[in-house]
């Protein structure tokens, strides 16, 4: 039995560049791991998928990513064997975190362990990329650059230590449906290449200048500018929307400050989490 920690991700930049001809989009993405963690449990079993989990609106078969994960790693290996899965959820679903895509991940890694097979993280990141666009980026970790379909990743210099806030609004939505608004309207893209140059210098007000988000464009969430100015109001370093939304993250260099965001959006707002980035080793 082998237990995984599986981090969200936040998107501290997000550009759609184009819409490719399998219907997929080319993307330009800053990301980075943070401290809010799913759990995944993996047990040998003797044949097939099984899949657990705590929340009941999670899928148990092939629509979840971390089952899907679990059936090409074994499709790809050529190992005839089988696995319990648990999932244990503290990531939101539904949310711009990349909940599910962590999960893939983890199971990805995890099995590369329990089954000794010698995974290159190459290898590692091929399975995943049939699986979804996060999930190579939530194997690596870290702050990466992420482009083309997500598939195409380049560690950046590790994001100075900030403490987040999280908030995530009752409405869940779509990613499908958030790329499909895209390709029917005029977007503004944010500067791609100001925020490559800030992030290979380490340059962190930079980076906190440039940051953005081309769904924010897109997605309406009534709730994103009361939040965006509380968080502002205690001092936050970038206060924007992750992946296709709808949470909104604050990045702060003072956990006084990010607690005191916590306390009064948590009088207003269901779900409310204050974790910190994580720097991957």
């Amino acid at each position: 039995m082998l237990t995984l920690y599986a981090p969200a991700k936040i998107n501290i930049f997000l550009d759609i560049i184009k819409k490719l001809d399998d219907g997929y989009h080319s993307l330009f993405m800053v990301m980075q791991s943070i401290g809010l963690c799913d759990e995944v449990t993996l047990e040998k079993t003797e044949s097939g998928i099984e899949l657990l989990c705590d929340d009941e609106d999670v899928p148990r078969d092939s629509k979840n990513t971390a089952y899907k994960a679990a059936e090409i790693f074994f499709e790809k290996t050529g190992i005839k064997s089988g696995i319990k899965i648990q999932i244990k959820k503290n990531i939101p679903s539904q949310a711009g975190l990349g909940g599910a895509s962590a999960d893939a991940a983890a199971v990805i890694k995890g099995l590369n362990e329990i089954f000794d097979t010698g995974l290159s993280t190459t290898g590692m990141i091929e399975i995943g990329e049939k699986v979804g666009s996060d999930v190579p980026f939530c194997i690596l970790g870290g702050t990466c650059l992420a482009q083309s379909r997500g598939a195409v990743l380049s560690q950046l210099k590790p994001l100075k230590h900030c403490h987040a806030v999280l908030v995530k609004p009752e409405k869940g939505v779509s990613t499908a449906l958030a790329y499909a608004q895209a390709d029917e309207t005029y977007l503004y893209h944010p500067d791609c290449s100001n925020m490559l140059d800030c992030c290979e210098r380490g340059d962190f007000k930079g980076i906190c200048r440039y940051a953005g988000n081309v769904f924010e464009q897109i997605i309406e969430v009534p709730e994103r500018v009361d939040i965006k100015r509380i968080m502002r109001a205690n001092h936050s370093l970038i206060a924007q929307m992750s992946g296709s939304g709808p949470t909104v993250f604050g990045l702060f260099e003072s956990r006084e400050d990010a607690e005191n965001t916590v306390k009064q959006l948590g009088e207003k707002y269901g779900k409310v989490y204050l974790t910190e980035t994580l720097e991957i080793e």
